[in-house]
């Protein structure tokens, strides 16, 4: 008798640690892997891969399980990017439109929402193993915005080439350290960024990432993974496993090797039986490397040009080479197999997308540039529901892209070519001039009278909600 009341007493709480782990369940774990400067011609789903001198299986495998995009956009330098993706927010309206190049304040301010804020307030373990660039000074870690615990660099890859070059260690700039903490705490210097670990640390940020969903497997607890990976920026430098293992040259090397951390992770979770109640993304900050080489002691291999594709332009670019990176998502019984898009999609709709999908809040008192895509990543809608947006190059408007048509008002072919200014908007056809070379503005003249209007209102918003000056402190309060 004693037995049975027992177990009376306990059922309450039986029933209630059953409908806590369903709703746990309820919610998919997210894992978003971010290449570096990872053009949109590099996977074998966009036709790279073999001609890109190795073959990627694993990518190609993973696209053909869900949906691939041929459209998905993101800003054009590597810290807008970032911003745009966390924040769901054009950068400029964060403060971060520009890569930093000096040593002061810089990045999000607390008062920006960031994706892993949305989702660890919605219950989620956060995680995030790799580059940054949205903060290297005190509360503009990742750890001070969402992240449980971080390891990885706070700034750039370029950055493990310094102490090799003559003349740095008198410079009296700070060497770039590797970083590791856990919210609540200061995070810690690991060890220096230097060459030593350059090919190293990827191998790092995988392993990281693994264990990280096996212990909240093990937990029940639906978590975020964020692997914003180095690879492939310069110096390309792959993991001794894959040095040499393509046999052309270290381009394809590190081909190899993303392709085979990427099954890594896929394995991992089909291992633990949560693939159907996982999200996986694969993508990249911006279009690829375009590198103006020389005056270091490294060899012209670790500086290799990326591939575009069938566009034009690279990173630093208002063209399409800079705005499209490879994208493919996987959501087994939720998201269809074999599934293929044109449709525009930009890095910024991912925040609401998840926000809808994980139960998470967008902010109601600042303006979300992001557009909820779950009804279009699931199959029940053909549309987007974006019709363009705004090609910033920094603070500068280059452009406005509008379906299959973009106007470019200011141009340069690569970071470090010069300037051109038009006094009339040139208009490309993206269908016919993937390449963005022939103005085809007349007898075009309606083409701007379509698209223009999205930037007027973007504009009008700007005077509206003023953006965040880059470094401004915090704590920061929005003008009224």
């Amino acid at each position: 008798m004693k037995t049975i009341a027992a177990a009376i007493r306990l059922l309450p709480a039986c029933l209630l640690l059953c409908i806590a782990t369903a709703h746990a369940q309820d919610k998919p774990n997210i894992v978003l892997v971010f290449m570096d400067n990872f053009g949109w011609g590099e996977p074998g789903f966009n036709g790279g891969g073999i001609i890109r001198g190795a073959a990627t299986p694993r990518l190609d495998k993973l696209s053909s399980e869900g949906l691939r995009l041929t459209n998905f956009n993101v800003e054009v330098q590597c810290t807008p990017s970032r911003s745009a993706l966390m924040t769901g927010r054009y950068a400029i309206r964060s403060g971060n439109a520009t890569v930093p190049l000096g040593e002061g304040v810089y990045g999000l301010v607390q008062w920006e929402v960031t994706m892993a804020e949305m989702l660890s307030r919605a219950g989620y373990a956060t995680a995030m193993y790799g580059k940054w660039h949205l903060g290297r000074t005190q509360g503009r870690f990742p750890t001070d915005q969402g992240f449980d615990e971080w390891y990885g660099i706070p700034n750039s890859t370029d950055e493990s080439v310094y102490s090799s070059l003559e003349g740095f260690s008198e410079s009296g700039v700070p060497e770039t350290f590797v970083m590791a903490g856990v919210k609540g705490e200061a995070p810690k210097k690991v060890r220096p960024y230097r060459l030593d670990y350059r090919p190293l640390i990827d191998r790092d940020l995988t392993n990281r990432a693994i264990d990280f969903m096996k212990r909240q497997a093990a937990a029940n607890k639906p978590f975020f993974v964020y692997l914003p990976y180095t690879a492939t920026h310069f110096p390309t430098l792959p993991h001794p496993d894959f040095a040499g293992k393509s046999g052309n040259g270290s381009w394809a090397d590190l081909l190899m090797q993303i392709d085979s951390y990427t099954g890594e992770l896929l394995d991992t979770i089909d291992g633990l039986g949560i693939a159907e109640n996982t999200i996986f993304v694969f993508t990249a900050d911006n279009g690829p490397e375009a590198l103006d080489f020389g005056g270091t002691n490294l060899t012209v291999e670790t500086a290799v040009h990326g591939s575009p594709g069938p566009w034009r332009g690279t990173l630093f670019t208002g063209f399409e080479g800079a705005l499209r990176v490879p994208f493919a998502i996987r959501w087994p019984g939720k998201i269809a197999p074999g599934r293929a898009s044109d449709e525009i999609v930009h890095a910024m709709d991912l925040f609401p997308t998840f926000a809808n999908i994980a139960g998470g809040e967008v902010p109601q008192d600042r303006i979300v540039d992001g557009i909820d895509m779950t009804d279009f990543f699931l199959g029940k809608r053909k549309e987007s529901g974006r019709e363009g947006f705004i090609v910033y190059m920094g603070k500068e408007v280059f452009a406005v892209k509008w379906r299959n048509w973009k106007l470019h008002f200011k141009e340069q072919n690569s970071a470090f070519d010069k300037l051109t200014i038009y006094t009339m908007p040139r208009v490309y056809d993206l269908l016919r001039d993937p390449q963005e070379r022939d103005n085809v503005l007349f007898p075009n003249t309606w083409v701007p009278k379509a698209a223009l209007p999205q930037l007027e209102e973007h504009l009008v918003s700007l005077k509206k909600h003023p953006p965040i000056p880059t470094g401004t402190p915090d704590p920061y309060s929005p003008p009224k």
